[in-house]
C-alpha cells in the first residue's frame, strides 16, 4: 500500500519463507510534512507494546534517505474491505471485533498511550480472523492531556475538533 510519505511492501525472508510487511518512509517527505514527532512516537510506542491484537514491529533501520520498519504480516487484509463488501456486520461479528478493540484500548490506556486513529482501515485481520491494530502514527504517550489536532475527520471526538484538550477518552468515542 501507499501512504502520504511512504509505502508498505510485502517482503519474504529467504531463509524461512516467512512473509512480513515492510514500511518504507522517505525521510525527506517526513521532514517536509513535519511528521518527525509522529514517526518517532510510532516507533517508540510499538517497541514498548506487546499485545495479541496489535501488529508487532520486529525491526527498524534507517539510512540517509529512508526509514524502514518491519512488521508482522496480517494475511487477512483490512477489516474495512470486509465491511465495505458486507455493508454491515452481524451483531455477533461486531461484538467479537469490539471486544478485541476494547482489549487493546484497555492495554494501551494502562500504559498512558492514546491511539487517536481508530477506524476500520487501521484494523487488519490475521489468518485466524483476529484483529491486528496497525498504524500508530498518531498514537502518543500522555502525561494528562494533549491538544494536537490529528486523526481521521469522520472518527474525531468533539474535544479534538474543539481544541479543548483530550485524553484516552477519544479512543472510546471512535469505537462508538
Amino acid at each position: 500500500g501507499t501512504g502520504t510519505f511512504g509505502r508498505v511492501c510485502l517482503v519474504q525472508d529467504v531463509n524461512t519463507d516467512k512473509y512480513y510487511a515492510l514500511k518504507v518512509l522517505a525521510i525527506a517527505d517526513v521532514l517536509r510534512l513535519k511528521q518527525t514527532d509522529h514517526v518517532k512516537n510510532e516507533k517508540s510506542i510499538l517497541t514498548s507494546v506487546r499485545h495479541p491484537f496489535i501488529v508487532n514491529m520486529y525491526w527498524s533501520y534507517h539510512d540517509e534517505s529512508f526509514l524502514f520498519m518491519l512488521f508482522e504480516f496480517a494475511t487477512g487484509g483490512e477489516l474495512f474491505s470486509y465491511l465495505r463488501k458486507a455493508g454491515r456486520f452481524e451483531v455477533n461479528t461486531s461484538n467479537f471485533y469490539a471486544a478485541e478493540i476494547v482489549s487493546v484500548l484497555e492495554y494501551i490506556h494502562q500504559k498512558a498511550i492514546v491511539y487517536r486513529d481508530l477506524k476500520p482501515e487501521n484494523l487488519l485481520l490475521d489468518r485466524d480472523g483476529h484483529l491486528k491494530i496497525t498504524d500508530f502514527g498518531f498514537a502518543k504517550k500522555l502525561a494528562d492531556r494533549t491538544w494536537t489536532l490529528c486523526g481521521t475527520p469522520e472518527y474525531l471526538a468533539p474535544e479534538i475538533i474543539q481544541s479543548k484538550g483530550h485524553n484516552t477518552a477519544v479512543d472510546w468515542w471512535a469505537l462508538g
